[in-house]
């Protein structure tokens, strides 16, 4: 079993196709979307593996709609609410749905667990984030930057496809190499 995040696939909401978005996706309709998320989705994830979506699962389309996305997705499946959740909170999330969550993931092959803050916002703080606890939002599409200690999880930064905590751990270490120097990313990395 593995842990994965992700964040504002908004399944079918042709809007996120719109030259007026920031990140207009590169699909050529909402079923293209759609099927490529699924697939994406499908072949990462084992139907024994647990995935948090951290918000706007669907947004714009028919409850039909997004009932059968959901019915065709892998994984044991739990909902971080987001702001577009009319259809999101009536589907049946076997983890249920909350508004925040802290959470600990120490997956196979990881040397020591990791902390976790889950929202759909972006916090500027949040509980124990003194003792390491890392926060995973959605919400911005891309358009808050990654610190070393936060990012997020949406499709739009993550090719359409949800991620796991070793990949977002060596882009939080990416971002340390930047900001602080190797030896504080060669810490984060050995957390991983």
């Amino acid at each position: 079993m593995a842990t994965y995040f992700v964040s504002d696939s908004h399944f079918g909401h042709a809007g996120m196709l719109s030259d007026r978005m920031p990140r207009p996706r590169p699909f050529a309709s909402v079923e293209e979307m759609d099927e490529r998320m699924v697939a994406l989705w499908n072949n990462r994830i084992r139907p024994d593996d647990r995935v948090f979506h951290l918000g706007d699962f669907a947004y714009g389309c028919s409850m039909k709609h997004a009932k059968s996305v959901f019915a065709r997705l892998n994984g044991h499946r739990t909902l971080i609410r987001g702001n577009h959740e009319q259809r999101g909170d009536r589907l049946p999330w076997e983890g249920g749905i909350h508004d925040v969550l802290r959470l600990t993931v120490q997956d196979r092959g990881m040397p020591t667990p990791v902390d976790l803050w889950l929202s759909h916002y972006a916090h500027l703080s949040w509980p124990d984030s003194y003792k390491g606890r890392l926060h995973l939002f959605g919400h911005s599409h891309g358009a808050i930057p990654a610190t070393a200690r936060s990012c997020d999880v949406g499709v739009d930064c993550w090719r359409f496809r949800p991620v796991t905590i070793p990949e977002i751990l060596e882009l939080l270490a990416d971002v340390v190499r930047h900001e602080d120097g190797p030896v504080a990313a060669a810490a984060l990395a050995e957390a991983a």
